[in-house]
């Protein structure tokens, strides 16, 4: 019997103390803490002893006659046919040393070069026992050290960057508690509320039960807005913020400081609180230390995929040169992309890693299913991005990229985190009906059937077009089926998004969706950007010649009789076996996964976000051997890659500088006349109706009860607010006295703003209606009639420039 471990004819030759083969461990780290912990060390070298690999068992083996260990310098061919044939498994080759930055170059081995030996069980301190356990030889844990120092580097760059375009922009600093909360328009201010409603509850576990049984969000309606919201950053932040307040509060430190401050023109002097002390300060705080990370994750996803810590430069430097098109966390810090895409980015560099490993391991697939997860809780949209990535890994696997066996560990992995996402949400419907979740059954089942479709059909263009088929077909099939059986019609309206950008379909709904800017197609002044940064014609050039080498591939593979892997009758085996197709796999990926990023920032400008910070990734393998070695030696190359960057920096830093020159000072006094009003003349128990931004703010600032808001992926609550909106329409006062009569409310907020306001032809609340309701269209909408004289319908109690609010008849009330 074969001990384990013995790889040489079952075998175990120890001449002195062994190195064991090492493996890189990831190491996270805290920007804030960096210049603490980076100092004062000192690295301790020692003396490597040689040896092989030992076995379990102590009693040394007798080798057999004529036996001779291999030395350490052996050739590597050699040593790569017995490692193949003994244990299926093959050393890094000198493509994969170029392609990872954190390898050993050429020539140098990562175990312990032979000279004394040590003693038993003795282990090194320092820097060259953290090199010790990871398996790193110092010059290694070097370039290992280098890189997560640049990666700290680009993260601590980032957050401060956030942090001031963000301070700049508002003077968030010099802003009062409710001029804070007011700075949270729309969606923002109802997330950030049940951040607000758990640290100011009497306990965490009593602030989660409100949020979990609230009242107030969608009157007289008792939802659980954990399931409906997507709102555990809020949860995770809250139940910080009152640990750290508890425990600074123990021990006495104080964690803000406050002042009055002055703010002229003849308006009352405000208090101003700064600190982690402060709630608004803290989850601002939060958010961009975490894109900070996220930064951090860019450099090393950079480097990864390039091979080289310069494509991590690379990276870092066009994420900021084309900032303004990659993030508006600095804008918009409550938004669920700003606590969601940096698991994505983490996801995907744990993905690429699982495509370029041959011996797939529980351990990847794990940290890729709890990726997966922080970056579905906080984000409803996440499951489409899912979507493209699956499409993207399915058309990899169809060209003959990806083995089966791989492909289906990862859709079962994709399966498992997204029932954990069900459960975790309170069995929230959407999750099961999407359509990412039928095209992992879809993808599953017809790999688990690729047998029957080669045999069916022809190897080659046909089955792969046959394969395509029967997902897209499947898919849509199995959505609609789940989505009829479980009752679902959260999501039709997406559907009907989609369906309005290729045809002339248009309803209500739809309309309020693609009049908003984020929502149409991209601008087109989008690209010109990109042209300007070198951004475009760079990833143009990378994608080029990935798809030059990837067609010939395909040729070759048709002109050899279709009897490859993408034939489907082949296993991972064939993979590991150390295919050039498979070894260009993560290339084709994340290819295919820029031009699905492309499509939907072309379709839905919001989702821009996506597809910038990939050009930006893709722009990394300008510093690849592998895509750009026929630019000649590492000079040569590297003084290519500086003339790009440099090219780049002429209209990047101009960006930079435009952002830096944003000043502002956030103020919206008719809106703080109106929740002043309403704190002090309007009972607790009021109800509230009106635009969905404006009622984010009221529920936010005065906790007061309201009907709509701006999360409009219920079904029912887009009912409600369709309702409420009838104010903007050309019916009848009776009518919409009516339908605010059935919603239950107290006082309607109308914006004169939201009946003029016309963005482009045909996107004007009462044009919007005359889409539904075209028995009045010609009419003078009801808000222009109601803007000048409430009565006889509603009584005005309180106006300013902006806003007024009308109450409902003590008559109509009593009919309810």
């Amino acid at each position: 019997m074969v001990p384990t471990g013995c790889r040489h004819h079952g075998y175990c030759w120890k001449p002195g103390v062994v190195a064991a083969a090492g493996r890189q461990g990831a190491q996270r780290h805290r920007v804030s803490w960096l210049r603490e912990n980076r100092g004062g060390r000192s690295e301790e070298r020692t003396r490597a002893t040689a040896g092989l690999l030992s076995c379990a068992h102590t009693r040394p083996l007798v080798p057999p006659p004529g036996f001779s260990p291999p030395r350490l310098g052996s050739s590597p061919r050699t040593m790569v046919a017995k490692s193949r044939k003994q244990t299926g498994r093959s050393p890094a080759t000198p493509a994969d040393r170029d392609r990872n930055p954190l390898a050993s170059p050429p020539g140098k081995s990562g175990g312990r070069r032979p000279g004394r030996e040590g003693k038993a069980g003795s282990h090194p301190n320092g820097l060259s026992g953290i090199g010790h356990k990871l398996g790193l030889s110092p010059s290694a844990l070097g370039r290992l050290g280098i890189t997560l120092l640049l990666a700290a580097l680009s993260g601590f760059l980032h957050w401060h960057h956030l942090s001031q375009l963000f301070e700049n922009d508002r003077h968030f600093s010099h802003l009062s508690n409710l001029e804070k909360e007011m700075a949270f328009r729309t969606e923002m201010g109802l997330y950030y509320s049940y951040y607000k409603t758990i640290i100011e509850a009497p306990s965490f576990l009593d602030g989660l039960h409100l949020v979990m049984n609230d009242r107030l969000t969608e009157h007289p309606l008792v939802i659980n807005t954990l399931q409906r919201f997507n709102l555990y950053p809020e949860v995770v932040l809250a139940s910080w913020y009152r640990m750290y307040t508890g425990v600074m509060g123990y021990f006495g430190i104080p964690t803000k400081m406050c002042w009055s401050i002055n703010r002229g023109e003849g308006l009352t002097p405000v208090d101003s609180c700064e600190g982690m002390g402060d709630p608004t300060y803290f989850y601002v705080a939060c958010v961009f230390v975490l894109n900070g990370l996220m930064m951090s994750l860019f450099f090393v996803y950079g480097a990864y995929l390039s091979g080289s810590r310069l494509g991590g430069v690379v990276t870092t430097v066009c994420f900021f040169f084309n900032h303004g098109e990659s993030t508006r966390v600095m804008w918009t810090p409550p938004l669920r992309e700003s606590f969601a895409y940096p698991f994505l980015v983490l996801q995907m560099l744990l993905l690429t890693y699982i495509l370029r490993t041959r011996n797939l391991s529980r351990a990847a697939l794990v940290a890729l299913g709890v990726s997966n997860v922080c970056f579905m809780l906080p984000w409803q949209f996440a499951q489409f991005v899912l979507l493209t990535q699956v499409a993207s890994l399915f058309a990899s696997y169809i060209l003959g990229y990806l083995g089966p066996t791989k492909m289906q560990s990862i859709l079962v992995t994709h399966m498992i985190t997204l029932g954990v996402c069900f459960i975790l949400m309170f069995g929230n419907s959407m999750l099961l009906t999407s359509f990412y979740a039928s095209s992992l059954v879809s993808i599953w089942a017809i790999i688990a059937l690729r047998d029957q479709f080669a045999k069916v059909f022809k190897p080659g263009i046909i089955i792969w077009v046959m394969q395509g088929l029967a997902w897209v077909g499947s898919t849509v099939l199995l959505k609609f089926m789940l989505s009829t059986i479980l009752g679902v019609s959260d999501d039709a309206h997406i559907s009907g998004l989609i369906k309005s950008k290729f045809t002339s379909y248009k309803d209500f709904h739809t309309l309020m969706y693609t009049c908003a800017a984020e929502f149409d197609f991209m601008e087109m002044e989008t690209p010109l950007r990109y042209l300007k940064t070198f951004l475009l014609p760079l990833n143009m050039l990378v994608v080029a010649l990935i798809a030059g080498r990837t067609f010939q591939d395909v040729v070759r593979f048709l002109r050899g009789g279709g009897g490859g892997k993408a034939s489907g009758k082949s296993d991972d085996d064939d993979e590991a076996a150390g295919s050039e197709i498979a070894a260009k796999g993560e290339l084709v990926y994340h290819s295919l996964q820029l031009l699905a990023f492309g499509v939907l920032a072309v379709l839905i400008m919001r989702l821009k976000l996506f597809l910038t910070p990939h050009m930006c990734i893709m722009a990394s393998l300008i510093c690849s051997k592998q895509v750009f070695g026929w630019i000649g030696e590492r000079f040569k190359h590297q003084v290519v890659v500086f003339a790009v960057m440099a090219a780049m920096a002429v209209q990047g830093v101009a960006n930079l500088q435009a952002q830096w020159g944003i000043i502002g000072e956030f103020s919206n006094l008719p809106q703080e006349e109106l929740l002043d009003w309403i704190q002090d003349n309007t009972r607790p128990d009021s109800v509230f109706a009106g635009a969905m931004p404006t009622m984010a703010s009221v529920k936010l600032s005065t906790g007061r009860p309201i009907v709509n808001h701006p999360h409009y992926e219920d079904a029912g609550l887009r009912e409600r607010t369709k309702l409420v909106y009838s104010m903007y329409s050309r019916m009848s006062g009776e009518t919409v006295k009516r339908n605010l009569m059935q919603l239950g409310v107290d006082f309607f907020v109308l914006e004169d703003s939201w009946c003029t306001r016309r963005t482009r032809p045909g996107c004007s609340m009462p044009e919007i209606w005359d889409v539904e309701d075209t028995e009045n269209v010609g009419k003078v909408p009801l808000c222009t009639h109601i803007s000048k004289n409430s009565r006889p319908h509603f009584t005005t109690v309180f106006s300013n420039d902006i806003y007024k609010v009308l109450k409902v008849p003590k008559v109509a009330k009593e009919l309810r």
